[in-house]
């Protein structure tokens, strides 16, 4: 089955750490680039962070840079997001996203997972 799935969310006080995961199966595997995006309530998906399996690039929205760190396990074909320092406004859903080619751009993503729900309180 072609599909991305994620792990991790949940609730934390603000300035405490989460780490979500994305685990890749079927042809979602064959992906070179592996991204995160988030969503408000009422608002388009955003982009937060994306590795380039080939050569391990990463880049980050300016509004996580310095608290999420994105990295990849190849053997176990999962990516993990790192979140350290939250804050309220990292609350939103987030999902885990797969495109063929190196980008940052949501609509170049063809397979996406089910989203998990981060809450962060003040």
């Amino acid at each position: 089955q072609d599909q991305l799935e994620e792990f991790g969310g949940g609730q934390v006080q603000a300035g405490g750490s989460l780490r979500l995961s994305c685990a890749a199966a079927g042809r979602a595997l064959g992906r070179i680039n592996v991204g995160w995006f988030r969503q408000y309530l009422g608002k388009e998906r955003e982009f937060v962070a994306a590795i380039n399996w080939l050569d391990d690039e990463t880049q980050y929205a300016d509004s996580v840079k310095g608290r999420f760190t994105i990295s990849g396990d190849d053997a176990k074909r999962t990516v993990y997001l790192q979140m350290d320092d939250l804050k309220p406004e990292d609350t939103a859903v987030y999902y885990c996203a797969a495109a063929p080619i190196w980008t940052t751009q949501r609509v170049t993503y063809d397979y996406w997972g089910q989203g998990t729900r981060v809450t962060v309180s003040s």
